[in-house]
């Protein structure tokens, strides 16, 4: 009655101006931060600090924004506030010594849409269920991967394919990324799916193309921005966005595929894989809510092929670029590698120890070629203080890697390919502790020791055959495209026998 009384005596205009109003101030109310929250720069209501973010290079911004704000600080996505941590003091402090309380995940409409109901596969789980995932996947990793002796010389193998298809190139310009992904996809899948896919295999094409999609659009605006931030509107969009759940779609169909081929013809005895190895959970505790469902397991899988080939393949990516830019440290790495393994005889990791400098420039490319720019979402477990600020409960809190890769207190020149940052005086290979391309504490990769074998053995092997370059007057370029990873823009090279 009232509102009828209002609009007859101020007119249409002056009623939709009252509105306007007291949703504003509604908004204002609603995002009223508590005391001694993290500062961050003015937001606009409901829409935040959407529009502001360079869509581009996030995390270069996001790194920026710290001189202003300090290493503790918010960005409001919609009417979310996400608290960022910079530098490596800080991000050491959220991850390692409050890593408890910066080990869940936040609730995303994105991960929800791709996820359903389930619990949630190895990396957006929480609680028990991640708990007992995570250490399943770790123990299959031993199991199939490092711990069996063949795992090296399965690397080495594939290795041998990738080098046949990269001489038919007859030392012509090509694009290297397709044959890479190749090879480092199908490690992941002789641990999962217990084979290998050959190169022209159309479904392992497909999926490959599905991966990469996925691992750029789920980083994207669309994803990190927009749909999180308005998943009621950007549901029913169209847009790029759209293909996020397409790819995944058409990734679960394959890997379920793989599942029942599993169930036909397994062995307990003689367990050959992680599926294996899942579905023999599976009859065991499928009741005890431990995440050992065959839902569950379809995005277990995609999860260990998202994180097991993109990020691997993107560090060979970023190394070829880099050795080709400085080819003087191409040369040094590989008469490292002539006098420790010599030009005939397979690597071995047992040679890590003898190549330091060849190690250090692997360590410079992961830190130069910053994979993953942002690391994943965390959520404060309980009130807390991070770098003198309160942090709630329930907190969204993104720890920036790329301000701990760059950052200018322990890098000597952090905005240089440098490979004397992993050297001391005597030339040996130096650990530092603000190394973090695999982020840190209890969320940190669980592939690490995997992907560190796969970088080293793919990296000796290319370079043992090979001489790498750029076609004459092309320069590679050193900026990336970012998504949840960081991609090269698209190059070509030029792979010389030795």
């Amino acid at each position: 009655m009232w509102l009828y009384v209002w609009c007859q005596w101020c007119g249409l205009s002056g009623t939709l101006f009252f509105i306007c109003a007291v949703f504003f101030l509604v908004c204002l109310l609603k995002k009223r931060d508590p005391p001694h929250f993290p500062p961050g720069p003015p937001a606009l209501p409901i829409l935040g600090n959407i529009f502001s973010i360079d869509s581009k290079q996030p995390h270069i911004y996001l790194t920026k924004l710290a001189d202003v704000y300090g290493n503790v600080f918010c960005i409001r996505l919609g009417r979310h506030k996400t608290v960022f941590v910079t530098g490596w003091k800080m991000v050491k402090e959220a991850l390692v010594t409050q890593a408890d309380n910066f080990v869940d995940r936040p609730y995303s409409p994105m991960v929800t849409r791709i996820y359903g109901g389930n619990s949630a596969g190895l990396f957006f789980s929480n609680g028990s269920v991640w708990k007992r995932q995570r250490r399943f996947a770790m123990t299959v990793l031993r199991t199939f991967g490092l711990a069996k002796s063949s795992t090296e010389q399965s690397i080495c193998e594939e290795s041998q394919h990738l080098q046949e298809a990269m001489e038919k190139e007859g030392g012509e310009p090509f694009d290297p990324v397709p044959l890479l992904n190749k090879a480092v996809s199908n490690i992941i899948c002789q641990i999962v799916f217990g084979r290998r896919f050959d190169y022209t295999d159309t479904d392992f094409q497909g999926m490959l193309t599905n991966l990469t999609d996925m691992a750029y659009l789920e980083g994207s605006v669309w994803a990190l921005q927009l749909y999180d931030a308005f998943p009621a509107l950007m549901k029913h969009l169209p847009g790029p966005h759209n293909s996020i759940f397409s790819s995944s779609r058409s990734l679960e169909t394959m890997i379920r595929r793989e599942i029942d081929r599993h169930k036909q013809d397994l062995d307990p005895s003689n367990p050959r894989d992680y599926i294996d190895k899942f579905l023999m959970e599976e009859r065991h505790n499928r009741k005890n809510n431990t995440g050992f469902e065959e839902e569950n397991l379809v995005l277990c899988c995609l999860d260990l092929f998202l994180a097991g080939s993109e990020t691997t393949s993107k560090t060979l990516q970023w190394g070829l670029i880099y050795l080709i830019a400085n080819p003087h440290i191409q040369d040094k790495v590989q008469a490292e590698m002539d006098r420790v393994v010599g030009k005939t005889r397979l690597p071995t990791m047992a040679d890590r120890t003898d190549m330091p400098y060849t190690e250090a420039v692997i360590h410079e490319i992961q830190r130069m070629g910053n994979i993953v720019p942002l690391n994943g979402l965390r959520m404060a477990a309980k009130d807390t203080t991070l770098g003198g600020y309160v942090i709630p409960k329930g907190t969204a809190v993104m720890p920036n890697l790329t301000s701990v890769l760059f950052d200018q207190t322990e890098w000597e020149t952090p905005d240089t390919f440098n490979p004397e940052h992993f050297l001391d005086a005597d030339g040996k290979f130096l650990r530092r502790e603000a190394f973090l391309p695999f982020s840190a504490g209890r969320r940190a990769c669980l592939g690490e020791s995997l992907a560190r074998m796969e970088v080293f053995l793919f990296f000796v092997t290319l370079l043992q055959r090979f001489h790498f370059s750029a076609a004459s007057g092309v320069e590679l370029r050193a900026e990336g495209i970012v998504g949840a990873t960081r991609t090269p823009h698209p190059f070509k090279i030029i792979a010389k026998p030795r």
